[in-house]
């Protein structure tokens, strides 16, 4: 990997990033501390996706932030992404790596399995997620991860970057860092309401010693 994978993880949602200033919002994020953007955007066709992304290279390139790819693998090959990040119904693990190579970043979601954690640590992945440990309008119908999963995981993935998702705010990140988790991942914290940039800072204040 080119990049230190940690700190406050953003996920892009085109429900709630207007078209026209996608790149921009993004880019305020990352002013307020983003470490990781992540391109999610499911209903796009491939040449919208191609678009977005490459807009976001420019930004993230700009300041040294990876840009990792939801769930296309040939896409994020085609811009030169930083790396890919794959669900449960996604290309496995190790076609991933064939294809983009060993200096790409790989992210798994995992949900709230311990077991899938192992598959992926076993697989190459760099980086996983567990979640979501609250509601969170993305996923309405996600069952909660309790804390003693993240907990778990963190003790049994020591060595493995390590991030939580899901219905995370300024109110609650404190006790998911306190998990030991090497991030948060957010989307509405972020993009739902208000400045970018500043809700970036409550996050990543939680993070304040991470760097590129």
């Amino acid at each position: 990997m080119n990049h230190c994978i940690n700190g406050l993880y953003i996920i892009t949602d085109k429900k709630l990033i207007p078209r026209e200033n996608f790149a921009q919002k993004v880019e305020q994020a990352i002013i307020g501390g983003a470490r990781v953007v992540q391109l999610r955007e499911k209903q796009f066709n491939t040449r919208e996706i191609l678009e977005l992304g490459s807009s976001l290279l420019k930004i993230t390139r700009k300041y040294n932030v990876p840009l990792i790819i939801n769930d296309y693998v040939d896409i994020a090959l085609e811009l030169d992404a930083d790396g890919v990040h794959l669900g449960e119904t996604d290309p496995e693990i190790k076609f991933a790596r064939k294809k983009l190579g060993d200096d790409k970043i790989i992210g798994v979601s995992c949900y709230d399995s311990i077991e899938r954690g192992e598959y992926a640590v076993s697989q190459g992945a760099d980086y996983i997620v567990f979640g979501t440990p609250y509601y969170t309008p993305t996923k309405p119908d996600r069952k909660p991860t309790p804390l003693e999963t993240l907990n778990e995981a963190r003790k049994k993935f020591a060595d493995k970057v390590m991030f939580a998702i899901g219905g995370i705010t300024e109110s609650n990140a404190g006790e998911i860092v306190d998990t030991g988790v090497d991030g948060i991942a957010a989307i509405t914290s972020i993009f739902g309401n208000g400045s970018p940039e500043e809700n970036a800072k409550k996050l990543s204040k939680f993070f304040s010693n991470t760097e590129n």
